[in-house]
């Protein structure tokens, strides 16, 4: 009987395994929001990480985590760091291409709870009085990432925090837009 359940165990292991491995190596999470406000105005929320406080929504997770600013003011090259509770985690975010009114790339590295590297995107596209801005980040999968990826939903788990990030900047730009 007690090889039978070890048997059995090991069969359950080996399927549990077999498919974590057949899961997605990458992930991708996008959001959009359109705001009445102009491309530029946005534009600078996203392209200065001093100005990411007002609508930074793992900030809001964790008001006392420590940030630290180096590089460029903003744009290229600008870097953000911070090091905050165990929802929030350590990480660096760089600027590596800044296209005024267009496009902004950064480079995340995670350090904490588990280290790795993301890449994230903003886009900007005018329409008339109005601005969408698109957020999107994507990455690699590891074996662990992709068990843990099993039993938690990543696209809404981020797309949440995404949702609520745009929703603030929204909030901001448009009224300083009115100003």
């Amino acid at each position: 009987m007690f090889k039978k359940i070890l048997i059995a165990l090991a069969v359950i292991l080996v399927v549990f395994l077999i498919v974590v491995a057949t899961r997605p190596s990458e992930y991708r999470v996008t959001r959009s929001a359109t705001m009445a406000a102009p491309a530029p105005l946005v534009f600078g929320q996203v392209n200065d990480f001093h100005k990411w406080e007002a609508w930074n929504p793992w900030g809001k997770i964790d008001p006392a985590m420590k940030q630290t600013y180096e590089g460029a003011p903003a744009g290229k090259g600008a870097s953000y760091a911070w090091a905050g509770n165990k929802d929030v985690g350590e990480g660096r975010m760089t600027i590596t291409e800044s296209r005024p009114s267009d496009l902004i790339l950064i480079k995340l590295e995670f350090f904490k709870p588990m280290t790795g590297t993301s890449d994230t995107e903003f886009t900007f596209k005018p329409e008339g009085n109005q601005t969408t801005v698109t957020w999107t980040m994507t990455g690699q999968n590891n074996f662990m990432a992709k068990a843990m990826c099993m039993f938690m939903n990543m696209d809404k788990m981020i797309g949440g925090q995404f949702e609520k990030g745009l929703a603030d900047m929204k909030s901001m730009a448009e009224t300083e837009a009115k100003k």
